[in-house]
């Protein structure tokens, strides 16, 4: 179930990723928000992998997602503004707090 939500969550933040950048952004940031796109694909897809893993696979795999959701998360912040970038940081900070959650239920922490 949880591997389903946080693909949801990914699948939800593509399409913004491909609007027009603000000028006020860094200039890598089309290359950023076009490499974070790719990154999240191959993460649902590494997600998916470990659905029916033992728990330790689960809790290693689950720990290296929160690491990727906060680089993401950053990349939203940075490269993004306005509604756009306050609806991607706030999907991106649900995720990583229900990711938290769940490994202090399943894996005995953060």
């Amino acid at each position: 179930m949880i591997v389903r939500v946080a693909a949801a969550v990914l699948l939800t933040l593509v399409p913004t990723l491909a609007l027009a950048q603000p000028r006020a952004v860094p200039a890598t940031c089309t290359r950023d928000l076009f490499q974070n796109e790719a990154a999240m694909r191959q993460r649902q897809y590494k997600m998916q992998q470990v659905a029916t893993a033992d728990q330790a696979t689960q809790c290693a795999a689950w720990r290296d997602h929160v690491t990727f959701m906060q680089k993401a998360r950053s990349v939203f912040a940075t490269c993004q503004t306005g509604r756009q970038r306050e609806e991607n940081v706030a999907q991106m900070d649900q995720s990583l707090a229900d990711y938290r959650v769940l490994l202090a239920n399943r894996c005995g922490g953060r």
